[in-house]
């Protein structure tokens, strides 16, 4: 069974709800979903293991949070080259982090992206029934990538 780890940062709970509706759609797909906050990745060594890598965080002031960033230094030293890999971010008024999140894991890390590009709803989605069935369809189709 592929391993896929799900790691992300968030304030209100929106992106940490996606986390959790698109493990929901990676097992759907047969795979095993491991959720992770940003704060519980201490070293490069703590994401090494995987067949796949879903980053996320919400969009606040245009950019990704802090603590994403640092969370993408550390992910550099894990060397994902080659390895599948989606983004994922939640927003209120824009959602450029998810984008800068897939593009640091295509261009910096050299993954394999997803053709499905960056998931990315407003918090309001996150909360409906539409933003639950995004997130659980954007895990199961990456599981089926990874297949």
């Amino acid at each position: 069974m592929k391993k896929v780890l799900i790691v992300y940062s968030s304030r209100t709970g929106k992106t940490e709800a996606m986390a959790n509706y698109l493990a929901e759609g990676l097992r759907f797909g047969a795979c095993e979903a491991e959720v992770k906050k940003i704060s519980d990745i201490e070293f490069e060594e703590d994401i090494i293991g995987y067949n796949g890598y879903l980053f996320g965080c919400p969009t606040y002031h245009k950019d990704m949070t802090g603590g994403m960033k640092q969370f993408l230094f550390r992910a550099q030293l894990a060397n994902l080259d080659g390895k599948s890999g989606g983004a994922f971010g939640s927003h209120t008024h824009s959602g450029e982090s998810a984008l800068m999140i897939y593009d640091t894991m295509k261009h910096v890390f050299k993954m394999n992206m997803t053709d499905l590009g960056p998931l990315n709803l407003t918090e309001a989605q996150v909360v409906s029934d539409e933003g639950l069935k995004a997130c659980q369809d954007y895990g199961k189709a990456f599981a089926e990538e990874l297949a």
